[in-house]
């Protein structure tokens, strides 16, 4: 750390460390219909998610949406819950990345102080970059884990860290990381990632559903950039694997509301398969740095029956990178190089 000269009577000062403030998306406190209301109201009161007017969109979430599908969220939320913690999944394995990472980092040097924090709901953005400013922390890296850039994930984490700085008196010096869809570490990962997983089966898929989280057709119409990074990453992803388009298709999820998505819809893609005669799929979504309801309750429950249920047999998940190794090296490599010059 370096050494402050402070002259006589003057107030005790914390600086001279680093911060590394790790982001995801969020996650209820619980499972109960006041957790995911209070969760899913923040959710869907955002406007880089939601881009409906207001004037439109404000009795359609409070009257309605809020009235019905706190319940049902909660339900799905109870078939992956981590029971033992008491906690969504994604939060216990964003806690144990940045545990990871901080352990990593403490033999880089000990002036890194590494803190995580969600978008939507708890541990906040805002006690985080507090919590880095009390220890020292006059720079810091935030580091969204959203391989592919949409404004309605790394943006909105990026404008909440940035509502927080505005009511600081003393700022500390950020660096955002950039999206990640085509680093080389994340694409080896994900191709060795699977190579394991098959590994393990008694089966081979006859295709692989490479599922990204859907957005409007129309935010893409208006200029985001998350389309072309999925495209992207299932590109260099097939060919790392040596895989045809045929045998590695790609479709987007999680659709909601009447307007159009991003085409194909993995739930009409996985049905289509089924209904043509594939009898073994396998599923992968590398839009997720960690597994969370879209990919354990949607991907691995909602599209497993589908398939089943029209005529497939053998269905696998293919997990997300989450804290294994090799999900820790694309985070370590991408921090390290994006501390350089700090550190």
């Amino acid at each position: 750390m370096r050494e402050m000269k402070l002259p006589a009577g003057h107030v005790p000062v914390k600086a001279g460390k680093i911060g590394v403030l790790l982001m995801n998306l969020g996650t209820p406190d619980g499972t109960d219909y006041w957790s995911m209301r209070r969760y899913l109201k923040e959710f869907l009161s955002d406007r880089r998610v939601i881009e409906t007017p207001r004037a439109i969109w404000w009795p359609i979430l409070n009257l309605i949406i809020l009235q019905t599908r706190p319940q049902k969220k909660g339900k799905d939320y109870a078939t992956i819950w981590n029971t033992e913690k008491d906690e969504s999944f994604l939060k216990t394995i964003t806690r144990n990345q940045a545990e990871k990472l901080a352990a990593h980092l403490a033999s880089v040097s000990p002036d890194i102080h590494v803190e995580w924090a969600m978008r939507y709901g708890n541990p906040a953005i805002k006690p985080a970059v507090e919590k880095l400013m009390a220890e020292g922390c006059d720079r810091i890296l935030a580091f969204s884990l959203y391989p592919q850039y949409a404004a309605a994930t790394t943006a909105t984490a990026n404008d909440h860290l940035f509502r927080a700085l505005m009511q600081m008196r003393w700022q500390p010096t950020i660096r955002i990381a950039p999206p990640y869809h085509d680093e080389p570490a994340y694409i080896a990962a994900l191709a060795q990632s699977v190579r394991n997983h098959l590994a393990t089966l008694d089966f081979e898929p006859e295709v692989i559903v490479t599922s990204f989280h859907g957005m409007p057709k129309s935010y893409l119409l208006k200029g985001d950039p998350y389309h072309c990074q999925c495209a992207k990453t299932w590109r260099l992803l097939r060919e790392e694997l040596g895989y045809s388009p045929e045998r590695m298709v790609m479709s987007f999820q999680s659709r909601f509301g009447p307007d159009e998505w991003l085409k194909p819809y993995t739930d009409e893609t996985v049905e289509n398969l089924a209904k043509r005669g594939v009898k073994k799929l396998a599923i992968i979504a590398p839009a997720f740095s960690a597994d969370c309801l879209e990919t354990l309750e949607e991907l691995d429950g909602e599209n497993r029956h589908i398939f089943e249920e029209n005529g497939g047999e053998k269905f696998t998940y293919i997990p997300c990178l989450n804290d294994s190794d090799l999900g820790m090296t694309v985070i370590t490599d991408i921090v390290e190089r994006e501390l350089k010059g700090w550190v």
